[in-house]
């Protein structure tokens, strides 16, 4: 049919209008569940999946677990299943989650502010050698993770952690994660302001609580009072960081919408100044801004960095006081630049009581169950019986008198925990990997162990400090994108043309100090098996070309892509 002043529609086809659902925002009346991570949390809460793990699922075994309560709400307690031993990275996408799944957990120890006592160590370090056969790591989050759990052990485990006040209470899922803080709050000469109380606040009044407990995805909190900036505020979904106001004194400074993964962003400013008494309260505010305008319609949209993004940091600051707070925040000023150049506490520093505390190094944040009881034991001999996680997967021990110092380096020694690491020691992390995680790809934490290894025989005299960061796939739970040298898991060819190992090199990322995300040179990537030749070679150029007290990170952002292949 030819088109007619008539009849215009006849120039071109009909097109299909289909109604737009919107983002899934809860506040914009898009309550239809629109994947199946919705669904099964509408269908019922995460917390309430305890009730039948305790009554049915511990006595009837894995094959009674229903799949959206194994592969959905258990992780509000918590619990993941964990990869089956033997599946390499090649089919991580590929499986089903059923072929990918183990008949073993991860249990997710949740230790808000890194803070435990020597009690509450040592049961973890019994726990793990009586039911995760000896496994144990310390997360970048502060929390301990074990392994190789069975159900019908969890109701046992989760007894015995809450006799001494821990828990695993919304350690994952899509809900408020642990709150890291300073490890050393309320402890260092230096302090700004202590934000414990704040942290504890938040625990009580919102964790466990339904009020959050079914957020668009996971969020994450960070508080620290320290000018180190040590808890890396700029990648999480809320942050209060230290500062303190010309009129009103020392408080926070309060951040939103950072985040990593394979869509990274760094977290904003809003602007806004928070006494301590305040900061549950705002917390809180941005806590429900995130579960009623957040993105539920996509997962891979649905974490707060894409909201604060679209709103820009003006109308999330105006939607918080006008609708959550009622009432205006007070303009603050912005956080000084960190005042070192380390910011994980390693090594041995006073206190503001005199005393010292003591952070050592745990290889790649991995330990085991006899360990933490050997520290629990080494803490109490030389210290009160307090001791600290850090973001950076070390550990601290506090109140050590000066006459205790040394040997309790010595104590620390003899178990391979250093507190005097090589910067290769003291600043490499990694992942899970493929060990443990159905989402890797490459192995990771044995790698870089043995890299460390290597590069302490290799370049004993580099004195720097570095980060070398070992992801083993996209996700970046160990940081990739803002360390010196990020390593993203994924298979590459080697000269042979065969699959194998391998990681995409990020170079020259950064937290604190000019912070942003590495860069990636095209086409760079290297096998595992040439991974310490690459990280010896591209060192000794920086040594080489590096001007007077330049860093790695700004080296790396401006020498060729020669110079970094």
């Amino acid at each position: 049919m030819a088109a007619t002043p008539q009849n215009p529609a006849a120039a071109t086809p009909r097109r299909k209008v289909s109604r737009h659902r919107g983002e899934g925002q809860w506040a914009a009346g898009h309550h239809t569940p629109l994947n199946g991570n919705e669904q099964f949390k509408k269908d019922d809460d995460g917390l309430n999946v305890r009730t039948r793990i305790e009554t049915i699922y511990s006595k009837r075994g894995f094959d009674s677990i229903d799949p959206n309560d194994l592969r959905g709400r258990m992780r509000w307690w918590g619990l993941y299943t964990q990869r089956k031993p033997g599946i390499d990275g090649g089919k991580t996408a590929i499986l089903e989650p059923e072929e990918l799944d183990d008949k073993y957990f991860m249990l997710r120890v949740r230790i808000d502010g890194g803070r435990l006592t020597t009690r509450q160590l040592r049961v973890i370090g019994e726990i793990s050698q009586e039911f995760a056969r000896g496994s144990a790591d310390v997360t970048d989050r502060q929390n301990i993770q074990l392994h190789w759990i069975r159900i019908e052990d969890v109701p046992e485990i989760w007894n015995r952690l809450e006799a001494v006040g821990l828990s695993t209470t919304e350690a994952c899922g899509d809900c408020p994660r642990v709150v890291i803080g300073s490890p050393v709050a309320g402890i260092a000469e230096d302090e700004i302001i202590d934000g414990s109380w704040a942290i504890d606040e938040i625990h009580e009044r919102y964790i466990g609580s339904k009020e959050f407990s079914n957020l668009p995805r996971k969020f994450k909190t960070a508080i620290s009072g320290s000018p180190l900036l040590d808890v890396v505020h700029e990648i999480n979904d809320i942050a209060f960081v230290g500062v303190e106001h010309p009129d009103h004194g020392p408080g926070f400074d309060l951040w939103v919408g950072g985040g990593l993964s394979t869509n990274p962003k760094l977290g904003v400013r809003l602007g806004a100044w928070v006494p301590l008494d305040e900061v549950p309260e705002v917390w809180a505010g941005v806590v429900g801004i995130f579960r009623d305008w957040g993105y539920r319609r996509l997962r891979t949209r649905a974490r707060l960095k894409f909201l604060v993004a679209d709103w820009g940091p003006e109308k999330f600051r105006q939607v918080l006081e006008d609708d959550y707070l009622k009432r205006k925040l007070v303009d603050g000023p912005a956080p000084a630049e960190p005042s070192g150049r380390w910011r994980d506490h390693v090594g041995v520093h006073r206190q503001k009581d005199g005393r010292f505390y003591v952070g050592f190094a745990p290889r790649v944040g991995r330990v085991d169950g006899t360990t933490l009881t050997k520290i629990a034991e080494v803490a109490e001999a030389h210290g009160s019986g307090r001791v600290r996680t850090t973001v950076e997967q070390k550990m601290i021990i506090l109140d050590v008198e000066e006459a205790q110092v040394e040997p309790l380096i010595e104590a620390l020694d003899a178990l391979d925990l250093t507190a005097r690491p090589s910067p290769f020691r003291r600043g490499t992390m990694a992942c899970t990997g493929i060990e443990y995680c159905k989402l890797a790809i490459v192995e990771t934490k044995a790698r870089g162990s043995q890299l460390i290894d290597e590069l302490e025989r290799r370049i004993p005299e580099f004195d720097e400090p570095l980060t070398i960061n070992l992801n083993g796939c996209p996700n970046a739970c160990a940081r990739i994108q803002v360390a010196d040298i990020g390593l993203k898991g994924q298979l590459v060819l080697n000269d042979r043309g065969e699959q194998v190992e391998g990681y995409q090199v990020h170079l020259g990322g950064a937290l604190g100090l000019e912070a942003g995300f590495g860069r990636k040179v095209r086409g760079l990537k290297v096998t595992a098996e040439e991974l310490p030749d690459y990280v010896e070679r591209v060192l000794k150029r920086f040594q080489a070309e590096r001007e007077d007290g330049e860093r790695f990170a700004a080296w790396a952002s401006r020498a060729g892509e020669e110079a970094l292949s």
